[in-house]
């Protein structure tokens, strides 16, 4: 559980350091950067969760599942650069 905890918390430091970055450039963050800030940290947080779950997969069909929701995680953190 700490684990867990303290994953969100490096990933939240990490978003807060890059919204600083973007607003010390002298212009707010728009809307659209926003919302993709919030869906980058709510991929890497699904896909901390999703890793933890694969760790402690017992049955080989749970572990693929979890594999591919894995990989659809990764996909999609990807294409949001």
């Amino acid at each position: 559980m700490a684990r867990g905890f303290d994953s969100k918390s490096v990933e939240y430091q990490q978003e807060e350091a890059l919204r600083g970055r973007l607003e010390k450039k002298g212009r707010p963050l728009s809307e659209e950067e926003r919302v993709r800030l919030q869906r980058r940290q709510t991929l890497r947080l699904a896909r901390a969760r999703t890793a933890a779950d694969l760790a402690r997969a017992a049955s080989p069909a749970q572990q693929q599942m979890l594999g591919r929701a894995l990989a659809a995680l990764d996909a999609e953190l990807k294409a949001l650069g």
